[in-house]
C-alpha cells in the first residue's frame, strides 16, 4: 500500500528540509575546519588567552556543523528510502538539537549582556587576526559573514578602510550611519534581546515542524506496510433451510414438482 497524500507531503517536506540542513551543516563544518587546521590560523589554537574567544567559537562551529550534518544525513536517508529506523534516529537527534536551540535562546535572553560582550570580543579577535595576517582567506570569510549578519563594519563603521571590502554593501547615506561592529553586537544582544530570543524560538519551531513530519511519515510507512486482513465472501441461498448446513448435493434442495390430482373414472363416463 502506497503512502497517502499526507505521507507524501511529509516526505517532500523532510527531503527539502534536510537538504537545506545538510548544506548549512557542511558550510559550518567546512569553515570551522578551515579555521582550525589552516596554515595561518592553526597556531591560534595554542594556549593563548588572547585568542580564547576565537578558539571557543571555532570549536562550537565545528561541533554544531558536524551534528547538523549527521542529523540531515539520517533525515534524508529515512525520508528517501522510507526507513523507519533512520527516521527514529533522526527524530532523536533533532529533538536534542531543538532542545539545545531553545536553551541557547533562553540563555542569550537572560544573560544578554555577557553574551553580547563575548561575541564582541570574538569579533575583535577575528578583526585583529585579519589585519595581522594580511587578509587571510579564512579570516576574510569569517569577518564578512559576521559583518553581514550584524550589519556593521569594522571598529569605526563604514569609514574603516582597513576592512572595507569585507563590509556589507551600503548606499551613500548608510556610509555615514553604518555602526562599528563591537558596539553594534553588544546593542543587538542587549537592546534587542526579545528579537534574539524570537530568532532562536523561530528556528526551534522549524525543527519541531520537521520533527512532526518525521513522526507522521513513520506512522504512514507503518500503515502502508501492514498487510490487509483477508476476507471470505459467503453466499447464502434462499432455498436452504436456516437450521441446516449446506449439502454438497446440488439436487437435494431443488423446488418440489407438483403433480395434478388423479380422478377415478365412473360408469357414466364410460
Amino acid at each position: 500500500m502506497a503512502l497517502d497524500l499526507c505521507g507524501q507531503l511529509c516526505k517532500v517536506i523532510l527531503i527539502i528540509f534536510n537538504i537545506v540542513f545538510a548544506l548549512l551543516g557542511a558550510a559550518m563544518l567546512g569553515l570551522g575546519l578551515w579555521l582550525r587546521f589552516g596554515a595561518n590560523t592553526q597556531g591560534l589554537f595554542n594556549v593563548n588567552f588572547n585568542t580564547q574567544q576565537f578558539v571557543i567559537g571555532v570549536m562550537v562551529l565545528i561541533v554544531l556543523g558536524a551534528v547538523i550534518l549527521v542529523v540531515a544525513v539520517f533525515g534524508d536517508y529515512g525520508a528517501c528510502n522510507e526507513s523507519r529506523g533512520a527516521l527514529t534516529v533522526f527524530a532523536i537527534f533533532l529533538s536534542i538539537v531543538c532542545g539545545l536551540v531553545i536553551g541557547a535562546g533562553v540563555i542569550a535572553f537572560i544573560r544578554s549582556d555577557e553574551v553580547g560582550q563575548q561575541m564582541a570580543m570574538f569579533y575583535t579577535t577575528v578583526y585583529a587576526k585579519y589585519l595581522n595576517m594580511g587578509g587571510d582567506p579564512s579570516m576574510t570569510v569569517t569577518l564578512t559573514v559576521m559583518q553581514n549578519w550584524f550589519q556593521c563594519c569594522g571598529l569605526v563603521g563604514a569609514l574603516d578602510i582597513m576592512v572595507k571590502k569585507t563590509c556589507p554593501d551600503h548606499s551613500f547615506t548608510e556610509f555615514f550611519t553604518m555602526p562599528a561592529c563591537p558596539p553594534a553586537i553588544v546593542d543587538l544582544f542587549k537592546d534587542k534581546a526579545p528579537l534574539v530570543l524570537g530568532l532562536f524560538l523561530g528556528t526551534a519551531a522549524l525543527l519541531l515542524l520537521a520533527l512532526g513530519c518525521s513522526f507522521q511519515l513513520r506512522k504512514e510507512i507503518k500503515r502502508s506496510r501492514t498487510p490487509s486482513p483477508s476476507y471470505m465472501i459467503l453466499s447464502t441461498s434462499t432455498n436452504l433451510p436456516s437450521t441446516t448446513h449446506p449439502d454438497p448435493d446440488p439436487h437435494q434442495y431443488q423446488d418440489p414438482v407438483v403433480f395434478p390430482p388423479l380422478t377415478l373414472a365412473t360408469s357414466a363416463d364410460v
